[in-house]
């Protein structure tokens, strides 16, 4: 019996954790669809946060690759007076580097709903 109270504490822990988590993300970041994305990324910082792989084989036109994993050593080059346009694959790393600008005081965050997975505009490959 008190296996099964441990579970359901614990279980329940874990939806509290991942519900407040999503209220947060919902709070500091604003999704938005593609044609709405559109309406605003040339007048924004449009910054793609993949690996520079992923963005050589081909990005959003006028996107900077500022990777996810080097956002911390980068964070210079992300101007806090504008708004910042971010997208990944599939919408999961824009997520996480949103809220790692949002701790460094860059607060008018938006990504691209579905990735760039779901992006039908104008893309760029490097030759």
């Amino acid at each position: 019996m008190d296996n099964l109270y441990f579970i359901l504490v614990i279980t329940g822990a874990v939806i509290v954790y991942t519900l407040v988590r999503w209220l947060t993300q919902r709070r500091i970041l604003k999704t938005l669809t593609e044609e709405q994305f559109r309406e605003g990324y040339r007048k924004a910082q449009l910054i793609d946060v993949r690996e520079p792989n992923e963005f050589d084989a081909g990005h959003i036109l006028g996107a900077r690759n500022i990777p996810l994993t080097q956002m911390k050593m980068r964070l210079q080059e992300i101007r806090p007076d504008k708004p910042v346009y971010l997208y990944c694959q599939s919408g999961m790393r824009s997520s996480r580097a949103a809220q790692l600008l949002y701790r460094k005081g860059i607060k008018d965050l938006y990504h691209l709903q579905g990735g760039f997975k779901k992006w039908s505009g104008k893309i760029k490959t490097k030759k």
